[in-house]
């Protein structure tokens, strides 16, 4: 069935459900009204006939009695017995014999009790000869009840009918929005990416947060695809260049004919050279593919170590590549020295992220420029953050360099992702299966810091790295 069916049926039945119950105690609630004026009328009734002789009552029920009994409210027909003190019946009469009576007979005193569809009282008499038994017939309060019933019924099913006549429209006329949902689905899986659902309605209600719901994932594909294929043309373009010069200088020496082993030596110098760098990115991508696919098993190695050695090296590095450049080690707080950052991880992959952090700074920063290497402690997280004095990242830039596709038009952000974009988004890509976070923040005073934070290993607390 259609939702929009379904809708109808639901309501449809949750209607008829509510009206029978609502039925139900508006009758039970009328009864119970009913029978209580009864009892009282009973009650009143049998304190009168516990007066009188029981030898009367043949004569009591033929005249006085059965007139003061048509004019009782709700009682059709009236029976009263007199019992001795051991339950026998000595007389019993009735107004009318419509309704056969029930039996009285060993009633013990109290009331109203409802006995065979009839509410009865028994009254000990005064003189404590025997007891007096009063009963009233239920028949017109259970006509009342019926007809009430009855009436509700009818009017049940009226009311139904006429709302689910009334609802179909107003469902149909509620479920349009999704229509038009669909249709647009259908237009975008054809692949007309640039169609987008209209917004309607408040947009509080639950449709219009779908639309929008709905358009930001379109939007995300198209962006992702777009993504993609500058991707894949970035990554075409990183590996033409290592195969157009393997290709060239291999021409080269096929042209030179005999060459000397000096020309020999160089062309394969340069072959090697670039079949590294070509070896480096393949190497590259299929990292980034075994973190993106946990089920193709782990790519890390974790082992208790304390990332100052990290820290250490990476200060070595930069004074390798920029032996003027003035390099500080300090704690997480530039006064503070360098403090144990105890954490379970695999080195060489950490070395990995350190060495692309590094790399960063050397390439986009001048050789002049100082950097700050802090590493310790902060709550329950070990910290190593490199922190230069170059042109820094803008804050909208400082998320996305980490994006595997991202590519920005600062030139800090640019140089950030140069190539294929993949050194930054490795790694941000081995610092989270390490279970950390990588960020990029502005330096205070100007510049950008890279930031790495890993969970404390909590059970080298005690051991000095």
């Amino acid at each position: 069935m259609s939702l929009r069916t379904r809708l109808l049926l639901i309501t449809a039945v949750l209607l008829v459900a509510g009206i029978v119950v609502s039925d139900a105690v508006v009758t039970a609630a009328l009864r119970r009204h009913l029978v209580d004026r009864v009892d009282r009328q009973v009650q009143q009734f049998s304190q009168v006939m516990a007066r009188l002789d029981p030898n009367v009552l043949d004569v009591a029920m033929n005249a006085p009695i059965r007139n003061l009994a048509s004019g009782l409210d709700l009682i059709s027909v009236l029976a009263v017995a007199y019992l001795d003190a051991d339950g026998t019946v000595l007389r019993a009469a009735q107004t009318s014999t419509d309704e056969p009576a029930p039996a009285f007979a060993a009633m013990p005193p109290g009331g109203p009790r409802t006995v065979d569809g009839w509410r009865a009282v028994a009254v000990a008499r005064p003189d404590g000869t025997g007891i007096v038994v009063v009963a009233a017939s239920l028949s017109a309060v259970d006509a009342i009840v019926a007809e009430v019933r009855l009436v509700c019924l009818v009017t049940g099913l009226i009311v139904v009918v006429v709302l689910t006549g009334v609802g179909w429209p107003a469902i149909r006329a509620g479920l349009r929005p999704l229509r038009s949902i669909e249709q647009t689905a259908g237009a975008i899986a054809a692949g007309n990416l640039a169609e987008r659902i209209p917004e309607r309605g408040p947009p509080g209600t639950e449709v219009a947060r779908l639309t929008r719901v709905l358009n930001g994932a379109f939007a995300a594909r198209a962006a992702s695809e777009a993504r993609m294929r500058r991707f894949v043309a970035d990554v075409s373009h990183e590996l033409r260049t290592p195969l157009f010069g393997i290709k060239g200088s291999a021409e080269l020496h096929l042209m030179r004919g005999a060459a000397t082993p000096g020309q020999v030596d160089d062309t394969m110098r340069r072959i090697d050279t670039e079949a590294g760098r070509l070896a480096a990115l393949v190497e590259d991508l299929l990292l980034l593919a075994r973190l993106d696919e946990p089920a193709a098993g782990t790519v890390l190695d974790p082992a208790p170590m304390d990332l100052r050695t990290l820290a250490a090296d990476a200060r070595h590095d930069l004074l390798a590549l920029d032996p003027g450049r003035p390099v500080r080690l300090t704690g997480p707080s530039p006064d503070d020295p360098p403090a144990p950052a105890l954490v379970l991880g695999d080195e060489a992959r950490l070395r990995q992220v350190v060495v692309n952090l590094v790399g960063n700074v050397h390439a986009h920063t001048g050789p002049d420029v100082a950097v700050r290497i802090g590493v310790g402690r902060i709550g329950d997280e070990a910290v190593l953050e490199i922190a230069d004095r170059g042109p820094g990242l803008p804050e909208a830039q400082a998320e996305r360099v980490f994006e595997r596709f991202y590519r920005a038009d600062d030139s800090r952000a640019r140089g950030a992702t140069s190539g294929a974009g993949l050194g930054l988004a490795i790694v941000r890509s081995l610092v989270t299966a390490h279970g950390g976070r990588v960020e990029a923040v502005p330096t205070p005073g100007g510049g950008a810091t890279f930031r790495l934070c890993l969970p404390w290993h909590a059970a080298e607390d005690s051991q000095e790295p």
